[in-house]
């Protein structure tokens, strides 16, 4: 018996050993498509209170289900919505009819690999004349005419901004007076099919300033992590920008005695902010791209000081594997003009409405857009 098992633990060891070093010998020599950074998060914030996990998510209504592919941002124009879809299409739904109105790229259009060409509309915004300006991810700013398709390139990803390319042009926001458009590149390195390699690596990049007058763009901030949703104040003196990496809100003065000034709006968010829009009530709707969950295990936060086991996962999974380990949670939060929580709504494990990337309210109803659905969702506000 104990000859067995001494013979049964030799043999083990030699299996494991024998599997072990060529697998440690192919990981280093592998190469690693990033290069990631260690990133400092605090301890997410407890789910209690206004943060509660619920189900009211599950209340909303799926809309032009299996008709619509991945309708990332919403406007409407009356009661006319317009968004942007997968397949590079600027989408009009008039009674319940779904029209194209224009595609900035053209095609082969579907999957990743066909985004550079077939372009990606992401935010959209309504301009004071009624025109549609998008944030196109491959192609840069666009005013688009709703009613005849014809679109007007306003801010090329093929110009270089401060010897800088935008390689990733992502959401905006528009004065009242359609003069000033602030706008996120994303990352000048990743381009939007490589997203998760952006969120991984931890690089970062800035918030733009285009003046639809003298055509000029500015760069107003550097060193965000991976900024993304834009939201112009009720009064238009200072600008929202969402680090989606750092699980933040960042504010940024653009008039008055802190015009050029920057600060914290909201830190340690109970996931990743996505795109931002204003509530009724004077705040703002905050979609998550992902939660990280307290009580719970966030994948994010165990890795973010952990840069050699993101580059062990990279070096032998691929981005859509590494997808799969993220928890489909959806979760939206309305702030308080001062940036505190008033409520939150979840649908756990993604149910009814899942990868939701903005939250856009509209006569008494919050109209859900989603990266990755193939319909758009809409919950009634005053039965939540």
């Amino acid at each position: 018996s104990t000859y067995s098992s001494k013979v049964f633990r030799v043999t083990f060891l030699t299996l494991a050993v024998s599997v072990a070093v060529p697998l440690l010998g192919v990981t280093v020599l592998l190469d690693c498509p990033i290069d990631p950074q260690p990133i400092s998060l605090k301890e997410p914030p407890l789910l209690t209170g206004v943060l509660e996990p619920n189900t009211k998510l599950r209340k909303a209504e799926r809309l032009w289900e299996n008709q619509l592919v991945g309708p990332e941002s919403i406007v409407n124009i009356g009661e006319v919505l317009f968004t942007g879809t997968a397949d590079g299409k600027i989408i009009k739904i008039e009674d319940g009819e779904i029209q194209t109105v224009a595609r900035i790229g053209h095609g082969p259009c579907g999957g990743y690999e066909n985004e550079p060409t077939c372009g990606r509309p992401l935010g959209m915004r309504v301009g004071p004349n009624n025109t549609l300006f998008v944030a196109d991810a491959y192609y840069g700013l666009y005013e688009v005419d709703p009613d005849t398709g014809e679109t007007k390139m306003l801010v090329s990803t093929k110009t270089l901004i401060e010897g800088q390319k935008l390689s990733f042009v992502n959401d905006l926001t528009v004065t009242r007076d359609g003069r000033k458009i602030y706008f996120t590149d994303s990352s000048s390195k990743w381009q939007r099919q490589d997203y998760l390699f952006l969120v991984m690596e931890g690089t970062d990049d800035g918030l733009l300033e285009y003046d639809t007058v003298t055509k000029e763009v500015k760069v107003l901030m550097v060193g965000l992590r991976f900024p993304n949703g834009v939201q112009l104040s009720p009064a238009e003196d200072f600008v929202l920008v969402q680090e989606t990496t750092m699980a933040r809100i960042r504010r940024y003065y653009v008039s008055g005695l802190m015009k050029g000034g920057a600060d914290m709006f909201v830190e340690n968010m109970p996931g990743l902010p996505d795109n931002i829009r204003l509530s009724s009530t004077g705040g703002y709707w905050v979609a998550m791209a992902a939660v990280r969950p307290n009580p719970g295990f966030s994948l994010l936060d165990f890795l973010s000081e952990k840069p050699w086991i993101k580059r062990m996962i990279f070096k032998l999974l691929s981005r859509e594997t590494v997808t799969k380990f993220v928890p489909k949670y959806s979760l939206v939060v309305e702030l308080s003009e001062t940036g505190s929580y008033k409520r939150s709504f979840h649908d756990p494990n993604g149910v009814t409405v899942a990868y939701v990337s903005e939250a856009h309210e509209h006569n008494g109803h919050l109209y859900l857009g989603s990266f990755r659905s193939p319909y758009i969702g809409r919950l009634d506000l005053q039965h939540v």
